[in-house]
């Protein structure tokens, strides 16, 4: 009897172990590749450097849309003209990682370099542990030609206001550090100022910080689903607000000496 116990607990314990069909929700072990944007960057840096016209696509929550994302894969990977594209937030909706590394190998098929921001949702239960370990920190920039990207976390409201959020020290960093190759700027975050996720007891502090960048062209932003340009300040500095990829469209950018212009694109 013993023996025949025995056996069924064995048994047991292999169909459990070969199966692990389902995990923790807030388990942070990542399969496949890491360190994302990091890499993404260089290769982005390297292929334009010295630059004056640089082209880039701007996609955003994607978050439960696979299907949709892979169009918008699909579309861009048709053209020869995009130098990157920008993801300006929520891959996940739940923030767990089974969400984003679906969204990372997805988004892995495009044929040029990408960048993630954090978006809200992307915060949400271990989310933001998990979006680290795979794509980077929630704060970096990068230069694309002679335009320098400052790429911020926005979603105050997920940090219940105990981490600064915008993070001004990293904002008088990269103003105090700009790189001497760069000569323009473009401000992204997931959630624009004024929103519901933004501090905005600092929302005109944080547009005086932004604007003692060189020659800051515009702002981009996800969050709203809906696409918008507003000068929110009415200061001449326009955020560009992406919708959500369920509308089957992204922004086209494109900058040049003269100055820059952009386009909504169906797919």
């Amino acid at each position: 009897m013993k023996h025949s116990n025995s056996i069924v607990f064995s048994t047991i314990i292999a169909f459990l172990t070969a199966c692990q069909v389902e995990y923790h929700p807030y388990d942070t072990r990542i399969n496949g590749p890491t360190g994302v944007n990091a890499r993404n960057i260089a290769r982005i840096e390297a292929a334009c450097e010295g630059r004056r016209t640089i082209r880039f696509a701007q996609i955003s929550d994607t978050q439960r849309w696979y299907d949709e994302t892979e169009d918008a894969v699909k579309a861009i990977n048709a053209r020869d003209d995009i130098d990157f594209v920008i993801h300006t937030g929520d891959l996940a909706d739940f923030g767990m990682r089974d969400e984003f590394e679906r969204q990372r190998d997805i988004l892995n098929r495009l044929r040029v370099p990408y960048v993630v921001l954090l978006g809200n949702h992307d915060c949400l239960a271990t989310g933001e542990r998990i979006f680290t370990k795979i794509f980077g920190e929630v704060d970096f920039a990068f230069t694309a030609g002679d335009v320098r990207f400052v790429c911020l976390n926005t979603n105050a409201l997920e940090f219940d206001h105990d981490t600064p959020v915008p993070n001004f020290d990293f904002l008088e960093r990269q103003i105090d550090g700009f790189p001497a190759g760069a000569e323009k700027t473009v401000v992204v975050m997931h959630a624009k100022p004024y929103s519901e996720q933004f501090d905005n007891n600092v929302a005109k502090i944080f547009q005086q910080t932004i604007r003692r960048f060189p020659q800051l062209q515009f702002c981009m932003n996800g969050h709203g689903h809906n696409f918008a340009a507003e000068d929110l300040f009415d200061d001449g500095v326009i955020y560009y607000e992406c919708d959500n990829i369920d509308k089957k469209t992204y922004l086209l950018f494109t900058i040049t000496e003269e100055g820059y212009d952009y386009e909504r694109v169906e797919f």
